[in-house]
């Protein structure tokens, strides 16, 4: 599952790719986005900035119990049936590709993935508001994960719902059902997977 993003294209660029308005804040490359940082994220036809991480106040879980910790990804098998996700909206979440770590503590490896063909990628997420204290509005999204495939398996158990131009119309539109049935893991070979010696993690 994604552990960081990187976005490096024009945002012009990936609004005329999904066919939207482009009409966003204009954003530096970015080579290491983090959970809790803003990003440029697809709801319904507009590029809007989002954070990455929902905060589920007034939520809680199975066993009654409030969902306190700041929840950054969501597993697709039960995101449409968690109390603690009840309400959400779906949103995309476009991107050049993400990061992931294998190894001991400390002496990790830093991999990063990109589409083959160096394509944007687009996630699948779930997003609502969080009335911050003072009554800030907070625009928000978690990704949506599933099993991984062939080429992410020997990085990490899971993987983020990717979705071609098609899937994305239906996240954003059709039912819970097609939804649903989009959380699959992508195909195997389309993905570039490289080791990631060149990135400042002090940087945002």
């Amino acid at each position: 599952m994604p552990g960081r993003f990187f976005l490096t294209r024009p945002i012009a660029e990936v609004a005329k790719t999904l066919g939207v308005s482009g009409d966003v804040a204009v954003q530096s490359p970015r080579n290491n986005i983090q959970p809790g940082q803003e990003m440029i994220v697809l709801s319904g036809n507009d590029l809007i900035p989002m954070r990455w991480g929902m905060i589920p106040v007034g939520r809680v879980n199975a066993r009654g119990r409030p969902v306190m910790e700041t929840i950054i990804n969501a597993r697709s098998e039960t995101v449409f049936d968690k109390t603690a996700f009840e309400g959400v909206r779906r949103a995309v979440v476009p991107v050049d590709g993400w990061y992931e770590w294998t190894g001991e503590k400390r002496r990790k490896t830093a991999w990063r993935i990109a589409a083959a063909d160096r394509a944007p990628l687009f996630f699948a997420a779930i997003t609502d508001s969080w009335q911050a204290p003072g009554g800030l509005r907070v625009d928000q999204f978690a990704v949506v994960t599933c099993e991984p495939n062939a080429d992410l398996r020997p990085i990490h158990h899971r993987m983020g719902v990717l979705l071609d131009h098609a899937g994305v119309e239906t996240w954003l539109t059709g039912s819970e059902a097609q939804a649903k049935a989009l959380a699959q893991p992508w195909p195997t070979g389309l993905l570039h997977i490289e080791e990631a010696t060149d990135v400042d993690w002090s940087a945002p």
